[in-house]
């Protein structure tokens, strides 16, 4: 199958243009220097193996299990954070959105809009995010094939914006537990560069009662089978004390072991790709 066109992020980064991409922050701002701390030590990791990488955070976790987990600082606070990690160390930077009314303040700082899983379908706020002129990042829902995807990249095409990603990060196995199908990535490349949620194709929805669980320690696995089967780019939550992280600390990656995995990844991309 024929890929799809890149996608340019900025003069650094494009994603589908023939190296492997990492999109990698904590899953949310915790605080404006812990935030600043883990943007430092993913550009140093990514400057050591010439690895193009985007800097993902959110400002707002509004789809949390819980009413009573911790969100995050909010859309205002939040992307003066990200816009923060840009100036102090030239990432490209990406945040989800879950309103339309978001889209358009967070398109004056993000350079990718991403789409939540869960609102893959929702035409309203696909429509807003293409709009910005930004690259929009779908995620593929949980409950939708990747065939299906087809129609969320065309909303947001229709708005006369083409620089769309899909995301693929896993589909419910039962209550409890994520499956990924490989083939997804292959079906999804007829319409856009595709995106590896490795993350979150670790986690087990509900798994630690009022919060979500999962086995990071797949993480690796699942990201080098998707570079085998031809991901674009790899998306991974990390943090530099995962036990205490505020949001998914049971799938966040430890950024002490970052490189190393990241460089396994890179081998795998080096021996599919030629």
């Amino acid at each position: 199958m024929s890929r799809p066109s890149p996608v340019k992020i900025d003069e650094g980064v494009t994603i589908g243009g023939g190296k492997l991409v990492l999109l990698a922050g904590p899953c949310v701002i915790e605080s404006r220097d812990h935030t600043l701390r883990v943007a430092e030590r993913v550009r140093r990791i990514c400057d050591r193996l010439k690895m193009p990488v985007v800097f993902k955070a959110s400002f707002d976790k509004a789809n949390r299990q819980s009413a009573d987990s911790f969100r995050g600082p909010g859309l205002e606070k939040g992307l003066a954070i990200l816009s923060e990690v840009r100036s102090e160390w030239g990432m490209p930077i990406v945040s989800d959105i879950h309103e339309p009314a978001q889209a358009q303040p967070a398109g004056e700082v993000l350079d990718i809009i991403q789409i939540p899983a869960f609102l893959c379908r929702q035409t309203d706020l696909l429509v807003a995010a293409g709009q910005t002129g930004r690259c929009v990042n779908v995620k593929k829902g949980q409950f939708v094939s990747p065939e299906q995807m087809g129609d969320a990249v065309d909303k947001v095409r229709r708005t006369g914006n083409d620089r769309v990603l899909l995301t693929e990060r896993g589909t419910f196995f039962g209550y409890g537990h994520m499956v990924n199908d490989m083939t997804a990535i292959d079906v999804m490349h007829r319409f856009t560069p595709v995106v590896f949620d490795a993350s979150h194709s670790c986690q087990m929805p509900g798994g630690g009662g009022d919060h979500s669980g999962g086995r990071r320690e797949f993480a690796p696995l699942l990201s080098r089978a998707a570079v085998a089967a031809g991901t674009d780019a790899l998306f991974l939550e990390v943090h530099d004390n995962p036990p205490i992280a505020r949001s998914d600390a049971a799938t966040v990656w430890p950024i002490d072991q970052l490189e190393s995995m990241l460089a396994g990844c890179i081998r795998v991309f080096d021996a599919v790709r030629g």
